[in-house]
């Protein structure tokens, strides 16, 4: 328990002084998973949208790939993208790997398929006579999406939040393609990794309290916009 205390009063110094190694790997684990999460955002919604309203042979099998993904542990997705991305991998002539960009796609294809499964869950529940109302009164079919999707901006934004927390603290895939690299790829859960590895306890705890403070930052910004949307 004072390890706990210690580690709150050393993060709470910490963010006090400005402490440029912990400025810097906070603001990198910001940007890689406030990318990835867009990225999954731009790519999932309209796979949900697709999943939601159309009818294919082999829909069931995507459907299912999808809800299997949501639960796809981060090693694997990590494993993968790292055996893409080596220099002898299919995608090695790119230079990616242990790079943060490497990390931005590692941990958008963790948050991807909870963006696309509640998206289509989202739309899958409103009653189905609203689309054909929508066409009914003259809205084409990209205006009904939309449309449609503002319905379920509640639930879009509830996919956007659990997105986000699955990629900010995930900590396996971005050590196996980030590599954990001082000043380039180190970002708030490799470093706690690290120093716990080290035996520096107070400070893992510390870089642990900064880690949850950011995540509810990040997340009370979302709840507070979804709220809001509530009351549109």
């Amino acid at each position: 328990m004072e390890t706990i205390w210690a580690g709150i009063r050393e993060a709470t110094q910490l963010l006090l002084h400005r402490d440029p190694y912990v400025l810097e790997i906070t603001a990198l684990t910001l940007r890689v998973s406030g990318t990835a999460t867009l990225v999954a955002l731009v790519l999932g919604v309209p796979i949900g949208v697709a999943l939601a309203f159309l009818d294919f042979p082999g829909k069931s099998i995507i459907v299912a790939a999808v809800n299997t993904g949501m639960g796809l542990p981060p090693v694997v997705v990590g494993l993968v993208v790292a055996l893409m991305l080596w220099r002898s991998g299919p995608l090695g002539w790119l230079g990616l790997i242990y790079t943060p960009t490497a990390m931005v796609i590692a941990q958008a294809l963790i948050a991807w398929p909870l963006v696309t499964g509640l998206s289509m869950a989202a739309l899958q529940q409103l009653d189905p006579r609203l689309r054909w109302q929508l066409l009914g009164i003259g809205a084409s079919s990209w205006q009904m999406v939309l449309l449609l999707l503002w319905e379920t901006r509640l639930l879009l934004v509830a996919a956007i939040i659990a997105a986000f927390g699955a990629v900010i603290s995930e900590v396996g895939a971005s050590m196996m393609v980030g590599g954990n690299v001082a000043h380039h790829t180190r970002v708030l859960t490799t470093a706690t990794v690290l120093e716990t590895s080290k035996g520096n306890f107070a400070l893992a705890m510390a870089l642990s309290t900064i880690l949850l403070l950011l995540a509810y930052l990040v997340t009370f910004a979302l709840t507070s916009l979804q709220q809001r949307a509530r009351r549109l």
